[in-house]
């Protein structure tokens, strides 16, 4: 793997092979001593032009477990604030010898022009850009549900048959477009719930089903019901009335969870906006997988890293094949 860039271009061979090395990760994990030597020599920079402490912190445990050196890049207060160019940041990290790039960017395509400009050899990880992808956290939200769904007996499956429900603000969530790809991509039936004005208008080309009545969507009996955090600092219009009515007819309450199926699992890319998108009962749950999701964040970013990283870069800087993944 030479990128990981996104879910939409990722094979299902590809992303099969990141969750059986994330198995064998989490295996590590359970250990007293946690730390493998796998990357020692490697330098991995954090470059996160957005806030987001779960992510980098999620990114930072993964390289150090696996002996890598990391620097965190915060644009607040650097030099990108004062006007530097994403070109000169990138050549200023390859100065410094950056074996991996995480990038986290406003901007939609920010980590494919950091990965196909020519400006680094490094690999790039896209940490989230935009409202474009956030092809991690779909990972490892794929590994929480094949883990709760199979046990033990998880390695080397897919998700064919599980049905996955993403409800609320789906227009602005990059967590949203990344599990629709890879959760199609293995084989699992995709339903959005959202009220209209959060329904993306290219829904139609998506592999998916659109409800717009979350109590219709739980009488269909999902396997997993991933509720999205309502992004209210990227809305600049009045999406819905107001947030106690959206909490009403789009939130995951006390009566909306007791109508799931015993075996159905609560999820949730965090942080939670609790009492609005999903109240504190089910956001406790034995039901919610919310700090298994974190959890297993390490162990799936740590999966992606050694597949970039482990091995000689130099062979793989001629293979530009990979560059599209």
């Amino acid at each position: 793997m030479r990128h990981l860039l996104d879910t939409k271009s990722l094979a299902r061979a590809d992303a099969l092979e990141i969750l059986d090395v994330a198995e064998d990760m989490a295996d590590t994990q359970q250990r007293e001593v946690k730390k493998l030597p796998t990357l020692r020599g490697k330098t991995v920079v954090n470059l996160f032009f957005e806030d987001s402490t779960r992510t980098r912190i999620s990114f930072e445990a993964a390289a150090k477990r696996l002996s890598a050196d990391v620097l965190n890049f915060s644009a607040k207060g650097s030099s990108v604030s004062k006007g530097e160019s994403l070109q000169d940041t990138a050549q200023t990290l390859q100065a410094m010898g950056a074996d991996a790039v995480v990038i986290r960017h406003g901007a939609s395509g920010a980590p494919r022009t950091l990965a196909t400009s020519g400006w680094i050899t490094a690999g790039v990880v896209n940490a989230g850009d935009g409202t474009h992808e956030h092809p991690t956290q779909a990972l490892l939200d794929a590994f929480t549900i094949r883990k709760r769904t199979f046990g033990g007996d998880s390695r080397g499956r897919d998700l064919s048959g599980v049905k996955v429900t993403i409800v609320g603000d789906i227009l602005h969530s990059r967590v949203a477009r990344s599990n629709v790809w890879l959760l199609n991509a293995l084989g699992a039936e995709v339903t959005l719930v959202a009220p209209p004005t959060l329904v993306p208008q290219d829904v139609s080309a998506w592999p998916v089903r659109v409800l717009f009545d979350l109590d219709d969507a739980i009488a269909d009996e999902p396997d997993a019901l991933m509720m999205l955090r309502i992004q209210l600092e990227r809305m600049n219009a009045a999406y819905f009335p107001t947030e106690r009515e959206y909490s009403r007819r789009w939130g995951l309450d006390a009566r909306r969870l007791a109508a799931l199926t015993p075996d159905s699992m609560v999820m949730h890319p965090g942080p939670m906006n609790r009492g609005l998108e999903i109240s504190a009962e089910a956001a406790d749950s034995t039901r919610s997988t919310v700090l298994d999701q974190v959890t297993n964040g390490v162990s799936v970013r740590m999966a992606v890293l050694y597949l970039l990283l482990a091995g000689e870069r130099g062979e793989r800087n001629h293979d530009e094949k990979g560059d599209a993944r």
